[in-house]
């Protein structure tokens, strides 16, 4: 039974009255990005959901966010390490983010 007392048969009956289908698709992983980083969800559960022609997507799992480094923060440890801008972005990315941690880690590497 589902909640509410209602038999999963006559939900998914109903639903398809209501022109709503429904359909698991299988997945590792979900990555949505954004101007900001990326939503990474591990594990995921999505359903496709169509209703009168509109597909959205329900999607739950453990979600975590992974922020873009951007620019300047590749440039300012670049120029406080003494490195190239692609070898700061690859300490940044080792480092989480951690600008401070990136540049000792790129001086220690230099020494």
């Amino acid at each position: 039974m589902m909640p509410g007392g209602m038999n999963p048969r006559d939900m998914e009956k109903m639903m398809r009255q209501m022109g709503i289908k429904q359909e698991p698709i299988q997945a590792t992983r979900v990555l949505m990005e954004s101007e900001n980083g990326t939503y990474v969800i591990e594990n995921p559960e999505v359903v496709k959901v169509t209703m009168q022609g509109a597909i959205s997507f329900q999607i739950t799992g453990e979600v975590r966010f992974d922020e873009k480094t951007s620019n300047d923060d590749i440039k300012m440890v670049a120029e406080q390490a003494g490195v190239s801008e692609e070898d700061a972005a690859k300490a940044l990315e080792e480092t989480n983010g951690d600008m401070a941690e990136a540049i000792l880690k790129l001086k220690e590497n230099k020494e």
